[in-house]
């Protein structure tokens, strides 16, 4: 269960048919709409777009051009089956040059408790570095700090909590402007670029 220790994927490449056969077809989708509202802009970096169903494929039908960045082939592959016209990078996070541009609005739904609590840190300011100026950055990821096993994968994740994620993000240059949970029960963060 989950992969192999070397897979940059977080173990959902062993377990991608598995994630695509269960993700909620909705749950998320009112919540990054009514964010990326909010934009100035149409340029959005999905970070960990998995097969891009509901988010990417909720998001271009608004009218926003999304780039997509997952580690899993197969992930990869479904997005780009589903959304052609979109760009999509089959890498990791942390080692992505994000399309080598900025961007209005980032989003990381269903990602940041993955990654190694230094990685997250690391992500939020490498975010902040492709944000364009005014431009927002949203994450899910529970409000109290902990540590659990991924549902499918069984691998370790982990919140710094909303605490440390308002302090990171702060000394990224962003400022949380708002913080809620959706009808999933999944806690969000909402931070603009200063």
């Amino acid at each position: 269960m989950g992969g192999s220790i070397d897979d940059r994927s977080n173990g959902y490449e062993a377990v991608a048919s598995e994630y695509i056969a269960r993700r909620h077809p909705s749950i998320g989708v009112s919540t990054v709409r009514a964010w990326a509202r909010s934009l100035s802009g149409t340029a959005v970096l999905d970070l960990g777009c998995g097969h891009g169903v509901p988010i990417s494929i909720a998001l271009v039908d608004d009218g926003f051009a999304v780039f997509g960045i997952d580690a899993s082939p197969a992930m990869v592959a479904a997005f780009r089956h589903r959304l052609p016209q979109a760009p999509v990078a089959c890498e990791p996070v942390e080692d992505s040059p994000f399309f080598a541009r900025t961007f209005d609005g980032i989003l990381a739904w269903g990602l940041m408790f993955l990654l190694p609590a230094e990685s997250q840190r690391a992500l939020i300011a490498r975010s902040a570095s492709v944000l364009n100026p005014g431009g927002s950055f949203l994450f899910a990821s529970p409000a109290r700090p902990s540590t659990w096993a991924d549902a499918l994968t069984g691998r370790r994740s982990v919140s710094l909590g909303a605490e440390v994620y308002r302090a990171v993000l702060s000394s990224a240059g962003m400022v949380v402007v708002s913080e809620y949970l959706d009808e999933g029960g999944n806690y969000y963060y909402e931070a603009a670029k200063r």
